[in-house]
Order: C-alpha cells, then structure tokens, then sequence
C-alpha cells in the first residue's frame, strides 16, 4: 500500500457508511472474542496473515482484506484458492473447511471495509507517515472498542498509540514470515495499552495454533533485534571481504545449524527493510553495531533489495524467485589458477581429549593413517579407546559395518611422543585453547616433522600467526577449525595467516574434501567466521535479560520458533559453557574494540560464582545431576 485506501473498486467488497465520534471504550477484561478481523495491506506478510485467519476457524467468522491495489486484493484471494487446494490435496483439511475459509475471505480497497472489524491488523510499508495515516483514519471508521494492531518490527509502537486517538486499543502483533508456517507471535505493549486489549490478542493468537510472546515496546522486539543485529555484522564483514558470501552462509549453516546463511536471509528479508530496522534500531541503542553496514544502503540505493528485486547479494532467476543464478561473484574453479595440494597419506593428531579422538575418527574413516600422540602412552591408548566406542555407537546404529569399525580402528596409531610424527604428512594440533601451550607444541613440530609437511591448529579463538611464528616454516602452518563433535559437523574453517604459502591452503583444502567436510576461507582474526558472528549475538540476547526485557524462556522461543534456530541463545550459552562464552566474547572484545562486544556484566556475574551451564548443574538454569 502506497496510500490509504479510500475508493472501492472491488466487486466483492462492501462500502458500509463512515461511522459517527463516540466516546473513548472501555475495553474490560470480560469483552468477547475476536471474531471479525481485517487485515490492512495484501502484500506477501498480509496475505499470509489473511490466509492464517481465513484457515483456523476457530471463533474468526470473518476475514477481511484491505489494500489499495486492486490487483493485490485478487493476488491475496487467489493465493488462499491455491493454499487451501494445496492443503485438501495433501489431506490437511476438507473440501467443506476449504469452502468455509474462502467463504470467511472478502477484499476491498476501502478502509471503510474495516468498520465491523473488533481487531484490525495493518501491516503496510514500513514508514511511520504511512502507518500513522493508516490509524488516524481508522479511528475515523472502526468502533470505539476495535484494537488497532501495527505489524511494525521497526517502528515505535508506542508513538503510534501516542499519536492515535485511543492509544489504549493499540499494540504490536508481530508475526513472523510465513505467517501460516510460523509459530512465534510477538504481542508488543506501549505503555498505555490495555491489559485487555493484550489478553484479547493473546487468546486470539493461541486459538491460531500460535505461541504468544508478550514484551515491551523497543525497536526489534526479541527476535528481530537479536537476528538484526547478527545480520549487519555479517554483511560488514562481507562488505570487509574478510570471506566470500557463500562462506559466510555456508559458515553459519553448517557451524550453527541455521535454516539459512544470513546473507541469503537477508535478501530474503529484504535488505531495504533490514536497513529500515536497524536505523531503528541504532536510533534507539546507539550501539555502532547497530548502525547499518554501509553496503546495506548501497544496495538499497541501487534498487538491489534482494529476491524482490531479483538481486541483492546473491543474484535470482527472476524477481520474487528464491533460486539462486551463476553472477559475476559466483565462484568458479576454472578461473582460479590451479595450485598443486601436496599429498596427503599419513596424518598426525596431537591431544588426547574429546576434539582430538573425534579428528583422528573423521581422518581414519576416510582411509587416513592416522598417528594419535599424547603426552603418554596410557593417554593415547585411552583417546583410541574412546574411538572406538564411537564407532560401535555406530556399528549399533546401523551408519558402519562391524568390517569397517575394525579396518577404521587398525589405521589408527597411538604414541605417547611427538617423535611418532617424522613421517606425516598433515599434522593437526587439538591440545588446550593455551597459546603458550600452542606454540610450544608447535615449536617441537617443527623439529619432528618432515620438511613440506603441513601443520595445522585447530584453535577457535587464538591468533594462528602466533603458532605459526613459533616454527622456522611459517608458510606451512595453517588454521584448521573443527567443530563439535567432529565425526558430525560438517563444517571447517580454513584459516589462512599472511605467511601461509598458496600450497599449504590447497592441501587443507584437499584432505577437508577428502574427509567429507564443506571448508570454508577466512582471515587470521578473532573468532573467523562463525564465532565472531555467533557469540555477540548471544551477548546481546544475556543483555536483554539483564535489562529486563524479556526471560530466557522467553528469548529461547523467540529464536526457535520466529528464526528456526536448532537452540535457544540460553539453551546454547549452557551447553557451550557460560567460562567458554565469556572468554571468547572477551577476546573478541579485545580484537576490534567495539563498546558493544564488551561482555554483558551478568554473564561475568554468572562465571564469577561458578554457574557455568550443564557442567557445573547450573547456568541460566538450573540442572539435575547425572
């Protein structure tokens, strides 16, 4: 909608009379249920919230859809046809539910439509100007105890109220898209918002099959304002070109387990919008993490908003498609002056503990000698032990012949010395996250190992350059990021320092491949890819509740049900170690300096007296004891 909708046109709308000033309601807790709603703009996140209405039933008797455009109010009709035969094919529902949905559907381009509507959604562009004429012309034409609801993640719910004639009717009702699929409904509250009009909402939204979030009124809410966030520092640095846009997404998919990478969803998103809500954003924090990456308005300038647009950071077939087409940025291996890997046949594993086991796993399965050292021989011998009931773990789970368990384990080696490492030629280091202790294994590396081979960290937050400048072979020493648990995650980062020489990245390269592993590029710095991503998101989602804005519960399911995500910031902060977070948020404050990477002073409460997470039996919650 670019406009109020002021003239019918629409066959099958209706255009009651204006109605009358009557007196401020008074909305009281035992007002009746929301069975006639309006839903005002028919774009994508209007017809899907019309669509939701139209298929529940339950207790809404009537839907009516409101835009400006013509064509939009058939789009919306057409998309509940399509969704509803849909659903009856795939024996969601019946031919008589389909038929009462489209019964209960009716569009216009007059607001006036709206008069008999007891909720009224508006849900168009994301401009103040806009949203404010919407509602001051509302008020002009719905009943005095109608609740007047804004679809804004970005805009001040509380000006609106403010600025409405009745601000106790109005509040935020933030659904997520797709309006139908999603579960998680974020009910926002100014501070002149009716009890009763939230407990009216809240009823509605749990009859929907939703899971209601009350919160208070700031730009983003919960989960915008923490996913936000995570996406303007990914498209910084894209925009720094620290790593590729496929990396970074793919980082983010397979490190974290996301449904998408952010820079995708950006431009799923849309990038003007997500500019728009970090402006927001920013206006009201002042957190320079806030501020809009300065590519985001580049491309919004340029009109390259994302699939809208059939272009943003990735390029799509067509506008409004979601399949990604080969750009002039798509990589292509054939363009890339081919660099030799050197061969790889016998792999080191330095360490002993959970990281190191599951490394010596993934390399022995792939066909690899594997060499396992630690620091005795009991030790080594326990660390391939512990392989082995991995691999019957899997044998029992039907992923691994009994054949294969034993041919995996006898290609394995245990020693209790570095001395085993003379004729490796990929050697990997998984000891404890200490530089001093990095670099003097490194150090006697260097010494063991045969000249050409590779030495490889697998550090996740420590300067590889300070491993590497501890051998005579800089140009041989490379970052080789694992994830947790190994045998699992597909993901690997491949840090390259500024000594590593072109052979030694091709040869990580090659044995990631080799093992089944997705390798991504990054740069030597703080946190890589994922980490420098991932943990000041959950900074910010420990900073939420120390002000008091929302509870962990609360947090958790806003990420899992609005975004997807696998786990909770709160579920994940505990499982991780809350000691574990704050060193690395703390590195990555140290790295880049910005204020708002400094770690929330109750996570240093939490560390401070000993709640750790699962570890410890208690973190952000409380645990049994095995």
């Amino acid at each position: 909608m670019d406009r109020l909708p002021t003239t019918d046109a629409s066959p099958t709308s209706s255009d009651p009379a204006p109605r009358p000033e009557t007196p401020t309601p008074d909305i009281s807790p035992s007002r009746g249920p929301l069975t006639t709603v309006a839903v005002i703009g028919l774009g994508t996140m209007g017809t899907g919230i019309a669509e939701l209405l139209a298929r529940a039933g339950r207790g809404v008797r009537e839907v009516i859809g409101v835009d400006i455009s013509e064509s939009a109010a058939r789009r919306a009709v057409a998309a509940l046809e399509t969704a509803t035969a849909r659903a009856v094919r795939r024996e969601r529902m019946t031919e008589r539910e389909r038929e009462e949905a489209l019964a209960r559907f009716r569009v216009s381009t007059d607001l006036r439509a709206a008069a008999d509507a007891d909720l009224v959604i508006e849900v168009v562009p994301e401009s103040y100007d806009i949203k404010l004429e919407v509602f001051t012309a509302l008020d002009a034409v719905v009943r005095p105890e109608t609740i007047l609801a804004t679809g804004t993640n970005a805009l001040s719910v509380t000006r609106l109220a403010a600025d409405s004639a009745r601000p106790e009717r109005v509040l935020g009702l933030h659904f997520f898209h797709p309006a139908p699929a999603m579960r998680l409904v974020e009910i926002v509250s100014s501070v002149l918002t009716s009890p009763a009009a939230v407990a009216a909402v809240t009823a509605l939204a749990r009859d929907l099959g939703k899971e209601p979030v009350a919160l208070g009124d700031r730009p983003g809410f919960v989960a915008d304002g923490l996913l936000f966030g995570y996406l303007n520092q990914a498209a910084a640095m894209y925009e720094a070109k620290y790593a590729a846009r496929e990396d970074i997404d793919a980082a983010m998919r397979l490190g974290c387990g996301l449904p998408m990478g952010p820079l995708a969803l950006l431009d799923l998103v849309g990038v003007d919008t997500a500019r728009t809500v970090l402006e927001a954003m920013y206006a009201a924090s002042g957190d320079r993490l806030h501020a809009p990456a300065p590519i985001l308005g580049q491309l919004t300038e340029a009109g390259l908003t994302g699939r809208k647009a059939g272009r943003g950071f990735y390029t799509y077939e067509a506008p409004g498609s979601g399949t990604v087409v080969p750009d002039a940025l798509t990589p292509d291996p054939a363009d890339r002056a081919p660099v030799a890997a050197r061969p790889v046949r016998v792999v080191g594993v330095a360490g002993s503990g959970t990281m190191a086991s599951g490394i010596a796993e993934v390399f022995a399965k792939a066909g690899h000698e594997v060499v396992l050292a630690a620091r005795t021989p009991e030790k080594a011998e326990a660390a391939k032990a512990r392989i082995a009931r991995s691999l019957g773990r899997s044998v029992t789970k039907g992923r691994l012949t009994e054949q294969a368990r034993g041919e995996t384990l006898a290609r394995i080696s245990p020693a209790g010395s570095l001395d085993a490492f003379a004729d490796v030629d990929f050697a990997v280091e998984a000891v404890v996250e200490d530089l001093a202790v990095k670099q003097q294994l490194f150090a006697a590396l260097d010494k063991v190992c045969k000249p050409g081979a590779v030495l490889a960290t697998t550090t996740s937050s420590l300067p590889v350059i300070a491993c590497a400048r501890a051998t005579s072979r800089p140009q041989d020493v490379i970052g080789l990021h694992f994830f947790n648990p190994a045998p699992a995650m597909k993901l690997v980062e491949v840090v390259r320092t500024v000594l590593t020489a072109d052979e030694a990245r091709a040869t990580a390269h090659a044995v990631c491949q080799a093992v089944r592993k997705h390798p991504v590029d990054c740069g030597d710095r703080a946190g890589f890819i994922v980490n420098a991503l991932l943990f000041p998101y959950l900074n910010n989602a420990v900073k939420m509740v120390q002000e008091h804005y929302a509870s962990p519960d609360a947090i958790d399911a806003a990420m899992k049900l609005g975004g997807g995500y696998p786990m909770g910031p709160f579920e994940l902060l505990d499982v991780v170690g809350l000691d574990v977070s704050l060193a690395i948020e703390k590195m990555l404050h140290r790295e880049f300096r910005e204020p708002g990477l400094a770690p929330a002073p109750l996570l240093e409460h939490l560390v401070a007296a000993g709640c750790l997470g699962r570890k410890t039996g208690r973190g952000f919650r409380e645990y049994a004891k095995a």
